[in-house]
């Protein structure tokens, strides 16, 4: 067997592990996401519309820039006379609350958006 052979046999057999990630405490603040507005921002007016939100887009689900961080699944917003969706982000913690995500509801014929927040933990 000629030593190329041999090479691309034994070649063949290697398996490439990715390591996981690697995690460190660190005094970084991370700055707010600047591909929507922030939630207080969206409380600020009601929003209802009669056109029904699309089903939520799947997002690719990045790795946390820290431990503890929690992913904010993006949603649906009404703007401009149509939906856009807004994309998911990550949040540091708040202690002592828990996330509470936005969220369609319809009541009669019309769809009202409530707008996720930071509520206390019970």
């Amino acid at each position: 067997m000629s030593t190329v052979v041999v090479s691309g046999l034994l070649l063949s057999a290697c398996t490439v592990v990715t390591p996981a990630p690697v995690y460190h405490r660190s005094n970084v603040q991370y700055p707010a996401p600047t591909n929507y507005p922030p939630t207080n921002e969206v409380q600020v007016q009601e929003v209802v519309t009669e056109v029904a939100p699309p089903a939520p887009m799947q997002e690719v689900i990045t790795v946390a820039p820290a431990p503890g961080y929690i992913w904010i699944n993006g949603f649906w917003y009404w703007q401009g006379g149509r939906h856009v969706w807004r994309a998911g982000y990550w949040s540091a913690p708040r202690i002592g609350f828990t996330w509470v995500p936005h969220r369609w509801e319809r009541v009669g014929v019309s769809w009202h958006f409530r707008a996720g927040h930071w509520g206390r933990q019970r």
